[in-house]
């Protein structure tokens, strides 16, 4: 692009479920551009193997739907916002069939065409549509094909966004408000403004700020991140899902055993065969990941266990490979026959239930910027999120933020000029050493220090570390040129702040936050907020 403004009238970045819901219905109204900083189908929703949380059942309702989001919430989701998005996952699913996406059915009480409901940790009932276990994959191969052939959306790979423009940021005399964002094109590594009259924050999760996630390589925190920067507000970011069980292996990269296996019996065990999860919860091995999480962590530690089995072989090989046709084909590469083996499993980051403060609607702190997905903090999670509640909500807000954003977006329609990347007197770097040194450094930190179970020393110890690092991170960013390698090591350095003080302001255990020095849970909840100047103290 030649470092020339591109304007749109709608911007999104990311381009997982929560991104494309949106720009699909906002090419009704104009042009978008959906930029991906890798493939548009390499982010969290294209991964999501268990399904799609929603009340289709007869025997299940709405209000069983909500307690189950509530109660894994525990005590801080927000009642409104649960009842909204549950309410809306009806209609959503409906457009998705008619989009071309098939979710698996089965003959039931003697009906045809039944959905073949799941049931996993946390619901009360099998409420969770699927396509096989890749529903990620089926649903997002559907909405990028039909996101490709819309002639009013552009979708554009290998563009990773640098920063939020705010008319503030560049001296425009109005309103503060965003009027689009800086990006590095990847192949070409120039950098450039695109304008937009509305903004999109569709950009995913933060796993990669440990060293053992679930989630693909780009979910480095870049869109809490940035907002963060913009001076945005962000909220519980000390709530990360660590999920129970990714497969051990070797040669296996953050590949995740989905919460649906435990959903058909698969029961968790040590490494010497026994059945722990009675011990911890009553539901057993059908607890919430929180608690099912936790009690793997603690048997591992006590023993000096590196992992521990999850066992379905009391299940038939054609049950198997017919319902986890990709999990039994993947364990198997690896040597592990579900059918007969036990699946040595340990937990991993997972899921953000904490982000940047929006509305159902995708509203936010700055008019022109809308966030949905897992970037955002809406209050449907609460303190946990409920499994396949994730996927539910990507649909829910990034169609309710298209909405939103039809109604409004006319009055942000004013070309405001964006000025040229500046690279001052940066030269490019040739200690690209220093870049994956500072990277493995910030990740370690917070695996030892603000993982799954938690003290005041070691957030202590957690906030010193990260501290420094920004600082060198700072230094190194204004001496150099821009690569993507440095826009991830500074944004996971960011995100690794915000959960660090997060963690700090929570002196109580809750949900996914567990607190060794403070293990009882404290009466009057509340959400923790960071709302700082752009950029964030490093004191």
């Amino acid at each position: 692009m030649n470092n020339t403004q591109t304007r749109f009238d709608f911007l999104v970045i990311g381009s997982g479920l929560a991104g494309l819901t949106s720009a699909l219905e906002l090419s009704k109204h104009g042009r978008v551009l959906v930029a991906s900083k890798v493939d548009a189908s390499e982010c969290n929703s294209f991964y999501a193997q268990g399904g799609i949380a929603c009340v289709v059942d007869a025997d299940d309702t709405v209000e069983a739907h909500i307690q189950d989001t509530l109660g894994t919430g525990n005590g801080l989701g927000n009642p409104d916002v649960v009842r909204q998005i549950v309410q809306g996952g009806f209609e959503r699913i409906a457009e998705l069939e008619k989009l071309g996406v098939l979710f698996d059915q089965r003959k039931h009480k003697g009906k045809e065409n039944e959905y073949d409901l799941g049931q996993e940790g946390g619901h009360s009932l099998r409420r969770v549509l699927h396509a096989g276990d890749i529903t990620g994959q089926s649903v997002m191969q559907v909405l990028i094909v039909r996101a490709r052939a819309n002639p009013n959306i552009t979708v554009r790979e290998n563009l990773m966004a640098v920063d939020l423009v705010t008319t503030e940021w560049i001296g425009h005399s109005r309103g503060n408000r965003c009027v689009g964002a800086y990006f590095l094109d990847k192949k070409s590594n120039e950098i450039f403004p695109i304008h937009a009259a509305c903004t999109v924050l569709a950009t995913g999760g933060l796993g990669k700020v440990y060293p053992y996630t679930s989630n693909p390589d780009v979910a480095t925190g870049d869109g809490v991140a940035m907002a963060w920067r913009a001076g945005l507000p962000v909220r519980n970011m000390e709530f990360v899902q660590f999920h129970p069980t990714c497969l051990y292996h070797s040669q296996a990269k953050s590949f995740l055993i989905s919460e649906a296996v435990r959903g058909e019996g698969a029961e968790l065990k040590d490494i010497r065969g026994n059945t722990f999860m009675a011990d911890f919860d009553e539901r057993g091995s059908l607890a919430p990941r929180d608690v099912t999480a936790r009690a793997i962590d603690f048997v591992m530690k006590k023993h000096g266990d590196p992992y521990v089995y999850l066992d379905i072989t009391h299940r038939s090989e054609s049950f198997l490979r017919e319902r986890f046709p990709n999990l039994y084909a993947t364990c198997l590469r690896y040597g592990i026959n579900m059918a007969k083996n036990p699946i040595p499993v340990v937990p991993a980051a997972h899921y953000s239930c904490g982000g940047v403060v929006a509305e159902v609607n995708g509203t936010t702190a700055l008019p022109g910027l809308y966030a949905c997905g897992e970037v955002a903090s809406t209050g449907l999670h609460g303190a946990n999120r409920l499994a396949s509640n994730s996927l539910l909500e990507a649909l829910v807000c990034g169609h309710e933020t298209a909405l939103e954003i039809s109604s409004v977006w006319k009055q942000f329609n004013e070309a405001v000029a964006i000025p040229g990347w500046k690279c001052g007197e940066a030269v490019s770097s040739d200690e690209a050493v220093v870049v994956e040194h500072n990277w493995n450094e910030v990740r370690t930190a917070m695996w030892d220090y603000v993982g799954i179970v938690r003290t005041d020393r070691r957030l202590a110890r957690a906030r010193a570390r990260i501290r420094n690092l920004r600082q060198e991170i700072k230094q190194y960013y204004g001496d150099y040129l821009v690569t993507s390698d440095l826009l991830e090591l500074r944004n996971i350095a960011d995100v690794a702040e915000l959960v660090i003080r997060s963690a700090e302001q929570r002196e109580e255990s809750r949900g996914l936050h567990y607190m060794a020095d403070h293990p009882e849970p404290d009466s009057n909840p509340v959400n923790t907020l960071i709302h700082d100047q752009p950029g964030g103290p490093l004191t």
